[in-house]
């Protein structure tokens, strides 16, 4: 009578066990609670170190400069203030060097995009003589330095007497597919485009359409995912670029060009402080001198407007590039 009451006994033990092994380490269908505290670990590692630059500049932006001589006060400060976010704003002339980074990048970036997607789509959909020739020196480009081409290109702007602070320079090489990482942009459109089952074009051309009007009634359409990761690239490219923007632009230790960035600004900081200073001098205690609280309070109203992009567009831009990803015939 006692043998089948131990093998029962037996049976819910490895029945618990079972169920023990399954909540740990999971099973086919779900994951088990290692796999999920790995998981959970590693993101919130990688997420730390990618977040503790902007974290630490938030933090040091927001002292007050009796915090900053405190050790201990390392992360939270005693007391915010925004008087460094305040002397930032007047040192970079903020609001109006935002309007023209966002004229700059902005631009640039809506011909950049359409026309890597256009040499993308010529080159996905046709075959023409040398494609392969034409091709190779596409990927060569790509692998070439920027700073290979940055001279040249000065130089030819120069002669056309293009260097005086407009944005034609940025327009003129982002038309000819010579932008700010064209060369990437157009291979994105390549593969992207090269994805797309060739049926739907010729099934257009069928019904009449010509080669334009198929390019922007099927090909842009579908391309919508690439348009969006290629703007956003692009974006960011023009906003962040410092030296071939201080060449076109002629920019120098002060503002003598009426276009002019956030970087630039921010790379002028200290200077274009000390001069603000000498000018409201009478107006300002010695404490507000520049310090690192101000340094940082700058660097973070420059990177602001990326910040907020990325996480105004990051569910599109997520599904963007899943979406990149289907397979055509």
């Amino acid at each position: 009578m006692k043998l089948p009451k131990i093998n029962k006994d037996r049976a819910a033990l490895e029945n618990r066990k079972e169920k023990f092994k399954a909540l740990m380490l999971g099973n086919a269908e779900k994951r088990g609670f290692v796999g999920s505290f790995v998981v959970y670990l590693l993101l919130i590692v990688i997420s730390f170190i990618f977040l503790y630059p902007v974290l630490y500049m938030l933090s040091r932006s927001l002292m007050s400069r009796n915090d900053l001589l405190d050790s201990s006060a390392m992360w939270i400060p005693s007391s915010i203030t925004l008087h460094n976010y305040e002397s930032a704003i007047l040192t970079m002339d903020y609001w109006n060097s935002l309007l023209k980074n966002l004229y700059l990048a902005i631009v640039p970036t809506l011909a950049q995009v359409f026309i890597c997607s256009m040499v993308g789509y010529g080159f996905a959909r046709y075959n023409f003589p040398l494609k392969k020739l034409w091709m190779g020196i596409l990927i060569l480009a790509f692998l070439l330095p920027s700073q290979t081409t940055a001279l040249p290109n000065y130089l030819v702007f120069q002669n056309l007497r293009m260097i005086d602070g407009t944005i034609r320079p940025f327009l003129i090489t982002a038309i000819l597919g010579q932008g700010f990482k064209s060369t990437l942009c157009i291979l994105i459109f390549y593969n992207f485009h090269r994805q797309v089952p060739q049926s739907l074009i010729e099934a257009a051309e069928i019904d009449g359409a010509g080669h334009l009007k198929a390019y922007f009634r099927i090909a842009i359409p579908l391309a919508g995912a690439a348009i969006v990761v290629v703007t956003l690239f692009s974006f960011v490219w023009y906003w962040n670029e410092t030296y071939l923007v201080r060449n076109y632009l002629g920019y120098g230790t002060t503002r003598n060009t009426a276009l002019t960035t956030l970087m630039l600004e921010l790379n002028a900081f200290e200077d274009s402080y000390a001069n603000a200073y000498t000018t409201w001098a009478s107006s300002v205690t010695s404490s507000d001198r520049i310090n690192d609280a101000i340094r940082m309070a700058g660097t973070m109203l420059a990177i602001a407007p990326l910040m907020l992009l990325y996480f105004v567009l990051q569910k599109q831009f997520v599904e963007s590039v899943d979406k990149a990803g289907i397979t055509g015939e």
